[in-house]
């Protein structure tokens, strides 16, 4: 059996490397390294690929989500509701424009964040709604906006995690995660459902006003060289990122039908386990492209079966062990342990299984084996 990896970057590029290698050959001979050809071709296309008026294209997807609230003119003390669930930097560009971070518990099934909880923590000062596509599935949109509506306040998509998803509305249509808020931010991290081989990222929207802003922020507020008409930051994605990007983004959707695949083999092998709660999709198999393969371990030493996987050279991990609302910087005295009862179980609880488009079913048999046999 081939060696067990969380994410197998080398059998995906061993894949495309001739692709990969022309792309970034093409920049070479270029020498246009920043905003070159390539970097102005993957905007294009991914706007294509996502039916949205609008990508900018940046450094990375922490640089995206800061650089949508800049734009959006948000002003210290505003609150932006977030999830309490999920990765920090989410969270960490809230406080660094010294906006005031308002987290909120999720929903036990889908790990997204919870539309009552949300409801129950908009006040006056709030101005903005972060909701997070957690592991590849599709939050509550459709809720969500309509609350937003309700309250003038703006949606910023974190979608660093769900690129490729669908959205699937009351009325049958579907929308692709990202366009649905009034901007987004994504990753291309190598590890991502697309992902570049260094760092890289964008913004979406179909505000062509705040595209315009936007694109002066992530170029020093330039949009002349050398007038500065905006207070701005250095974020760029360079050439050599937007080509191999360029090359890997018409294979997404070929990517994410095998992160579902292994995904619902995993559920099939693991499904009616007493101690095991498989991932669960609440809208239709597309609405979910599992950028992470994550269980909830019930009644069980799930810390005991993590070391057992190690142990078996199976590769795990726990996202998230600490809560952010727990974490030293983002402690808060307005926040009440009672305030995220699921958010408290969950970091407990969860643990994510090797997910990638590389797996096969001897490695899947072999890791649900090994978790049966460790709570047998």
């Amino acid at each position: 059996m081939k060696k067990i990896q969380m994410v197998d970057l080398k059998s995906q590029y061993d894949q495309i490397k001739d692709t990969v290698n022309a792309s970034i050959q093409e920049v070479l001979d270029t020498t246009s390294y920043i905003n070159g050809p390539q970097v102005h071709s993957f905007q294009k296309n991914l706007e294509t690929y996502l039916d949205v008026k609008h990508v900018i294209p940046c450094a990375n997807g922490t640089d995206a989500l800061q650089i949508i609230m800049m734009g959006m003119g948000l002003q210290p003390g505003d609150e932006v509701i977030t999830a309490d669930f999920t990765f920090a930097a989410t969270v960490e560009v809230i406080a660094l424009l010294q906006l005031t971070p308002v987290l909120v518990d999720v929903e036990p099934d889908t790990f997204n964040i919870s539309v009552e909880a949300i409801k129950k923590a908009i006040t006056p000062k709030t101005k903005a709604i972060v909701p997070v596509h957690l592991f590849g599935q599709a939050a509550n949109m459709e809720e969500i906006m309509t609350l937003a509506t309700e309250h003038n306040l703006y949606v910023i998509e974190d979608n660093a995690q769900g690129i490729g998803a669908n959205y699937k509305y009351a009325d049958g249509s579907k929308k692709k995660t990202g366009v649905i808020g009034h901007a987004a931010s994504t990753s291309f991290f190598p590890s991502k459902n697309l992902g570049c081989y260094g760092d890289g990222g964008a913004i979406f929207t179909n505000d062509d006003a705040l595209a315009h802003t936007l694109r002066g922020i992530v170029n020093h507020g330039m949009y002349v060289r050398y007038h500065h008409d905006v207070v701005g930051v250095n974020s760029r994605l360079d050439s050599i990122q937007a080509a191999v990007l360029n090359a890997k983004l018409p294979l997404l959707d070929g990517y994410n039908v095998k992160r579902q695949e292994a995904a619902a083999k995993y559920s099939a092998a693991l499904a009616n386990h007493t101690n095991i709660i498989t991932p669960v999709i609440t809208g239709e198999q597309d609405s979910h492209v599992f950028h992470q393969y994550t269980l909830r371990i019930i009644n069980a030493d799930r810390d005991g079966l993590m070391q057992h996987l190690l142990d078996k050279g199976i590769p795990c991990a726990i996202y998230y062990p600490i809560p952010l609302h727990s974490q030293k910087a983002y402690a808060d005295s307005r926040y009440n342990e009672s305030d995220f009862p699921v958010t408290n179980q969950l970091v407990k609880e969860v643990i994510s299984l090797p997910m990638h488009t590389e797996l096969d079913d001897e490695q899947i048999k072999f890791i649900t084996d090994s978790v049966i046999e460790f709570l047998s």
